[in-house]
């Protein structure tokens, strides 16, 4: 195979290198390209253009392959907790039970988040987005910690990521709480990470927690599978907006309202809003399906196939079987989630979804699995997001490590060619 790839435009040619990665994905190296040629490529959206070389995590639409950093993503749902992966994630190894226990206790240390900013979430009326509150809160964590990151020691890389680590639980559960006039707290040092999250998020006062064990060992699972997901929206957000030495917790700030977004990690909360939307209308699940399949009718269903999965989504097998625990084990009447699994089993069998490979992706179950925990469905994108973050670190990390340049895409300009001013009379 030739490490060239030539271009020819009028007569001329043009040489540029091709890289393999190590998976056997080629990309022609194109730095050159303007200098030489005079020209620059068009590619809406960045559907076929690589904005960096990434050692984190691997994935193939095509036959269905998720890994973080090697490691299959069955394998981590299955084997490791959320920590071991967000370790993993950061820092390229699975962490030993020394590494994994200094973790777990440093994010502890930083989990305590300043008394003011309390006065900053009161600020917020009680109708507010909690992902808006939530990107405001992770910006004002700035205020708060204001020296930049210095990126040449580690040690300081460190702090930056246990402090964001141990803040951020904090953080999405102060959201949930004031959403549901809540008093604010800091839970209890003694739980792990995903089970002291979930009594953040829920302690009553007054009353005992307790906390079935299948349901943090879901939301640890979902977490896990929402950890990175190579450079989608969010996370080429995050490098993008770290390319300008922008610190950690600003990047972070910015993949959140990236993510925020209904095609992105909106669609959660998309698909309870549409099971809501077929329960008002009688619930009458084939009748929905049919209407799916009708090109020209304007219904749209959602939680169903995937942008990047042209196969069954890996992480969907893996929250099925979750789902299908909790909603077993809570005993849970719920129409919507009848109407869910109605819409699953025709999905399954349906010929007309089964040859297109529209399956229900990790979308789908994560949203039932959240409205079966009770967590309100403006809340479903800030869970997403706290899966998301050790990804965000890994790759804001990775990219200045590397000391990636600047983002700064080319455009064509199709606009007005130079014109003549013209005084506000002549006009």
């Amino acid at each position: 195979m030739s490490d060239k790839a030539i271009l020819e435009y009028q007569g001329k040619k043009y040489e540029f290198p091709v890289t393999e990665g190590t998976e056997g994905e080629l990309g022609i190296d194109i730095k050159t390209l303007r200098s030489e040629a005079g020209m620059i490529t068009l590619d809406r959206g960045y559907k076929n253009t690589g904005s960096c070389e990434s050692a984190i995590t691997f994935l193939d639409g095509e036959k269905g392959i998720l890994r973080y950093r090697g490691y299959a993503i069955e394998d981590l749902a299955e084997k490791a907790n959320f920590l071991e992966v967000a370790y993993l994630l950061i820092f390229g190894e699975l962490p030993n039970k020394a590494q994994l226990d200094k973790f777990s206790n440093d994010i502890k240390d930083q989990s305590e988040v300043d008394e003011e900013m309390k006065k900053i979430l009161d600020g917020f009326p009680k109708s507010a987005h909690p992902m808006g509150v939530l990107s405001s809160l992770t910006s004002a964590l700035i205020a708060f910690n204001p020296s930049s990151v210095n990126v040449d020691s580690e040690e300081d890389m460190y702090k930056a990521i246990v402090k964001i680590m141990g803040k951020f639980p904090v953080l999405v559960a102060w959201t949930l709480r004031k959403k549901n006039s809540l008093p604010l707290n800091y839970g209890d040092d003694s739980l792990g990470y995903v089970e002291n999250l979930h009594e953040m998020m829920f302690e009553r006062p007054g009353k005992k927690y307790n906390v079935d064990k299948s349901i943090i060992e879901a939301l640890d699972k979902l977490l896990i599978l929402h950890a990175d997901h190579e450079q989608n929206c969010s996370a080429s957000t995050v490098r993008m907006v770290g390319s300008s030495h922008a610190g950690l917790f600003a990047s972070i700030s910015a993949g959140i309202s990236a993510l925020w977004g209904p095609l992105h990690g909106g669609a959660n909360q998309a698909v309870i809003e549409m099971l809501e939307g077929i329960k008002a209308d009688g619930g009458d699940t084939h009748k929905f399906m049919q209407k799916a399949k009708d090109k020209d009718d304007p219904f749209r269903l959602m939680g169903f196939g995937h942008r990047v999965y042209k196969n069954f989504d890996p992480r969907a097998k893996i929250i099925k079987r979750s789902a299908d625990e909790v909603l077993g084990g809570l005993g849970i009447d719920d129409p919507v989630l009848d109407i869910a699994k109605g819409l699953e089993k025709e999905a399954l069998e349906d010929q007309y979804f089964v040859e297109r490979k529209l399956y229900p992706n990790v979308d789908f179950y994560s949203g039932i699995i959240y409205r079966a925990l009770g967590i309100p469905v403006e809340m479903f994108t800030v869970m997403f997001a706290l899966g998301r973050l050790p990804g965000w670190i890994a790759q804001w990390r990775e990219m200045r490590l590397k000391k990636e340049p600047i983002g700064r895409p080319r455009q064509i300009y199709v606009g007005e060619n130079l014109r003549e001013f013209k005084p506000v009379s002549e006009r």
